[in-house]
């Protein structure tokens, strides 16, 4: 056993409450992830230097856009917990599925509404499915920071058990009596502060100009920072452990890396659209 450990911090479930209006601290952060995001967009839009000239993406368009990646996130994010993690219980206990307050969504399923709430509306609105995936990958792990943190205070999806190497082990109020590994925290650091950092520095650096760079870079990112938080995390108790030990959000996270390097390489064959290089030759 550790030779010190963390007190779990009694953190109260519900942030702000108005009369009978409750808001837990796990919806403020889809709130707030939404709301920061959207500002950091909008300020990305509007920076031509950022894309070589004018924003394929109006700021009308993405302020439209939010409620089509909000919608994307939740029905996605519910769906795929109900099909990766625990689809014998829904089967059983249908009208669960609709009782988001009890908690239970999944990242991957959350991706695959975002991916589909970005083709649907780039469709619709005839612009760049690339860029506009962009530009939401771009402000995604603010979003992911957040939620990992709402995770940490709600104290779920906690780590693996500890040794004495570790002496920031906490006691998670429903992980049983031996200290944990913070996964959560991991996951924020490693999904969500150092994602969010490493696609800034590529965006300042012009890789908005080659449309799928960004996304293609979270995808691969997010994957390998997955893998690596999944050594420490708890695996979901009524899947266990699968082959090898290997973990669901493992598996799962197999084929982003695959997808995020094919799009990667396809951004930098493609090149800078001409209608950019254009723009900067024209420049004094």
């Amino acid at each position: 056993m550790p030779f010190l450990t963390i007190t779990f911090p009694e953190i109260d479930p519900v942030a702000i409450s108005i009369g009978p209006l409750a808001i837990r601290w796990y919806a403020l952060a889809y709130i707030c992830g939404i709301v920061f995001g959207w500002i950091y967009a909008r300020a990305l839009i509007r920076s031509e230097r950022l894309w070589g000239g004018p924003a394929p993406i109006a700021p009308v368009q993405l302020d439209d856009f939010i409620l089509w990646v909000t919608l994307g996130i939740i029905i996605g994010g519910r769906t795929g917990y109900v099909l990766f993690y625990n689809p014998a219980f829904f089967i059983q206990n249908p009208a669960a599925i609709l009782k988001l307050w009890e908690g239970g969504m999944s990242f991957h399923g959350g991706f695959l509404g975002c991916v589909a709430a970005v083709m649907l509306f780039a469709l619709k609105n005839n612009i760049s499915i690339l860029s506009l995936g962009d530009i939401t990958t771009a402000v995604a792990p603010i979003g992911i920071f957040l939620g990992r943190l709402a995770n940490f205070i709600k104290g779920e999806l906690w780590g693996r058990t500890a040794d004495a190497s570790v002496p920031w082990a906490i006691v998670f109020p429903d992980g049983g009596p031996l200290p944990r590994h913070p996964s959560q925290l991991y996951e924020a650091g490693l999904e969500g502060l150092l994602l969010f950092a490493v696609l800034a520095v590529m965006v300042r650096m012009g890789a908005l100009k080659r449309p799928g760079l960004i996304l293609g870079s979270f995808i691969a990112i997010y994957a390998l920072a997955r893998i690596a938080s999944e050594f420490f995390r708890e695996p979901d108790p009524q899947l266990g452990f699968l082959w090898g030990g290997l973990t669901m959000g493992m598996l799962l996270s197999v084929p982003m890396i695959i997808a995020g390097g094919i799009l990667i390489m396809m951004a930098w064959r493609r090149g800078t659209p001409q209608h950019i290089e254009k723009s900067i030759q024209g420049r004094p």
